[in-house]
């Protein structure tokens, strides 16, 4: 009796092991690449991430399109100028963000506008979950650094998990796998 009881007890044991490494194989991290590009430059940076780590990629796509005179930061009344200039301003996406209960790690990708992230990558993070998350932002610039938008994101949201960042103007896919390295 007490050989039958502990055979049931291992054959138990044993089952529920393999149940929960079946739950573990399929809990497997994700990572998301989520991007905003106004004109094209960050979305290329962006591709190329995902690809090398088999990322899933989320455009941020504005309600309303940026034209190229919404861009003209040397017009104080550009549209852009305009939200820059308006640390409330929270353009629309045209689609909900993606479901993050699958990612665990979010690369945020974006152009420096005024030293500074767009003001939609601010509508992307306050209508994401992205609590508990590791968010590495990048970002293309034709005359910023990335330390102070890093310095903004922080200050600004301080509950989120934000890293350092990376200036990845001309980055290549060799420069791209170095820093990813780090990243990681």
């Amino acid at each position: 009796m007490k050989r039958t009881i502990y055979l049931l007890a291992g054959l138990w044991s044993l089952l529920c092991g393999l149940t929960f490494a079946n739950q573990n194989t399929t809990m497997e991290t994700k990572t998301l690449v989520a991007y905003f590009s106004a004109t094209g430059t960050t979305r290329a940076v962006a591709q190329q991430i995902a690809e090398l780590t088999g990322a899933d990629l989320f455009e941020i796509v504005p309600a309303h399109p940026y034209t190229s005179s919404d861009l003209n930061w040397r017009n104080e009344q550009s549209r852009s100028s305009v939200e820059m200039a308006d640390s409330k301003a929270r353009p629309a996406m045209a689609q909900p963000s993606p479901d993050m209960s699958r990612y665990d790690t979010v690369y945020l990708g974006f152009p420096i506008w005024w030293d500074l992230p767009p003001r939609i990558i601010q509508t992307f993070i306050e209508q994401t979950a992205l609590k508990g998350k590791t968010i590495i932002p990048f970002a293309t610039s034709g005359s910023s650094a990335i330390s102070h938008s890093v310095h903004f994101l922080i200050k600004t949201y301080p509950s989120l998990q934000i890293h350092e960042g990376r200036l990845l103007n001309q980055a290549t896919p060799q420069s791209l796998r170095a820093w990813l390295k780090i990243a990681n």
